[in-house]
């Protein structure tokens, strides 16, 4: 199975990181179904180029979150999330994704008023480009 998940390797963020906030949006979307059956951690470290270290790190984690469940011998499945836990879930990566633009504009000295327009100028272009737009086409 191959999972849309794609790794900036010139991102300060670690490799771990990206792949993990990736992974659980795509299950909080509902784009990957409860009961899915995920790639081996082997499978998914050759399909993104990266340790398999990494991905055992990120399926524990959400396996820890309740998000993913493993057995033995069987694999890694997609959990059954509750409305409320997928709610919470969504704010929640949108409110971190938000926070670090935060950051970096206040880094850079923009005004409250300038990361205002760069947010209200991103949302209408991603509205003009379609609801495939809004997930992450990287424009």
């Amino acid at each position: 199975m191959w999972i849309p998940i794609q790794i900036n390797e010139q991102s300060a963020e670690p490799l771990y990181y990206q792949i993990e906030v990736q992974l659980r949006a795509l299950i909080v979307s509902g784009q990957l179904a409860e009961n899915t059956l995920l790639p081996s951690i082997r499978e998914l470290a050759q399909q993104l180029k990266c340790s398999v270290i990494t991905i055992r790190r990120v399926y524990q984690d959400l396996e820890n979150e309740g998000i993913l469940r493993t057995r033995q011998g069987t694999g890694t499945f997609v959990a059954k999330v509750g409305e409320e836990q997928r709610g919470q879930q969504r704010l929640s990566a949108v409110l971190e994704a938000m926070e670090t633009a935060v950051e970096a504009g206040k880094l850079v000295q923009c005004s409250d008023e300038e990361m205002l327009d760069i947010l209200r100028e991103i949302l209408i272009r991603k509205r003009r480009a379609g609801p495939l737009a809004i997930k992450g086409d990287g424009s």
